[in-house]
């Protein structure tokens, strides 16, 4: 099962973090304190959006 990146993008935001910078293959998030890279695919594998989240130190939601 896959993860739209713009749910997991949203997700994010919904928990404080907003876009730092656009790097060559991820989109750099923070939220002040963390720093989370997110693939710049249009799908990502289920595992990889909830371990995005357990980096982010937000509660996995896929």
């Amino acid at each position: 099962m896959s993860v739209k990146r713009r749910d997991l993008v949203r997700h994010l935001e919904q928990n404080g973090f907003y876009l730092l910078r656009e790097g060559a293959n991820h989109s750099i998030y923070t939220n002040g304190t963390k720093v989370i890279p997110v693939k710049r695919h249009k799908q990502l594998d289920r595992i990889t959006a909830n371990e995005i989240c357990k980096q982010a130190g937000i509660q996995p939601k896929f």
